[in-house]
């Protein structure tokens, strides 16, 4: 397995669960940041169903499922495009750099699992 995308993935695992559980807790900063961008608390379980989804995905990937580990990361890839589209939307590009790094890591994760 290649070192890279074992770093890469576990990385986009990691991030996505822990984003997950602040979702399902409605922390403060996600609270905020999802008033601004025009995102229903009600809808946080939701999304963090779709972010915990990708990362079990990516981790089954890891463990020998490829053709669902890349499924996740294309998921993964397309939630976070429109998380930020979101922002751009609202105009709120102070916490845009969040989404930008959640969708890179997707983004990487996914080029290294499709092309191992």
């Amino acid at each position: 397995m290649n070192l890279a995308y074992l770093t890469v993935t576990c990385a986009t695992v990691l991030a996505n669960a822990g984003i997950a559980a602040a979702d399902l807790a409605k922390a403060p900063f996600v609270l905020a940041n999802s008033a601004q961008v025009g995102v229903s608390p009600r809808r946080l379980p939701a999304l963090a169903l779709l972010k915990a989804a990708g990362a079990a995905g990516l981790l089954l990937g890891l463990l020998g499922v490829r053709t669902l580990g890349i499924a996740a990361g294309v998921g993964l890839v397309l939630f976070y495009v429109g998380a930020v589209a979101a922002h751009v939307r609202a105009r709120v590009f102070r916490t845009i750099v969040f989404p930008a790094l959640f969708l890179a890591l997707a983004a990487g994760a996914l080029t290294l699992a499709a092309t191992r």
